[in-house]
């Protein structure tokens, strides 16, 4: 893991972090890096706004991995803060080097900075790997979750 910064994302790397949304069967369905517009109206809407961090993983110059983490204040739980991990991409290149761990270490670690008592994160019920990789980590799969496409 040397020579490796983690980092607000800056404008520059939404191409890169497009490119790692796309980079599966779900975000090949999803996503469309050859127009980054929505993207970048995105990024500035998150970059205004104080719960949001949209954080790169960069190793010699390049982008290797991505993931959004949210507070979420909330009333539930003696008005608790939450964090909630979106978004979590690595670089096919580094998959199983260790990336994946730290990067959810480090939004772990800053979610207690912050004084969140609960970390959660969602994770498409096809993607097996993955729950394993966040049970390994520590989470629990202890709810169902729901969506609705508008």
């Amino acid at each position: 893991m040397s020579n490796l910064e983690i980092r607000p994302a800056a404008p520059d790397d939404l191409p890169a972090i497009v490119a790692m949304l796309a980079d599966d069967p779900l975000g090949a369905q999803r996503e469309s890096p050859d127009d980054l517009g929505p993207y970048i109206a995105a990024y500035e809407r998150l970059a205004r706004d104080p719960n949001q961090q949209v954080m790169v993983a960069v190793r010699e110059d390049r982008v290797v991995g991505t993931l959004q983490l949210t507070i979420v204040p909330g009333l539930s739980r003696r008005g608790a803060l939450r964090s909630i991990i979106e978004g979590v991409r690595i670089h096919g290149d580094e998959r199983g080097s260790g990336l994946g761990t730290r990067f959810i270490e480090w939004a772990i670690d800053e979610s207690r900075r912050q004084g969140c008592q609960l970390v959660q994160l969602t994770s498409d019920a096809s993607r097996t790997d993955a729950h394993r990789f966040y049970e390994r980590l520590g989470f629990t799969a202890s709810h169902m979750g729901f969506k609705l496409q508008l």
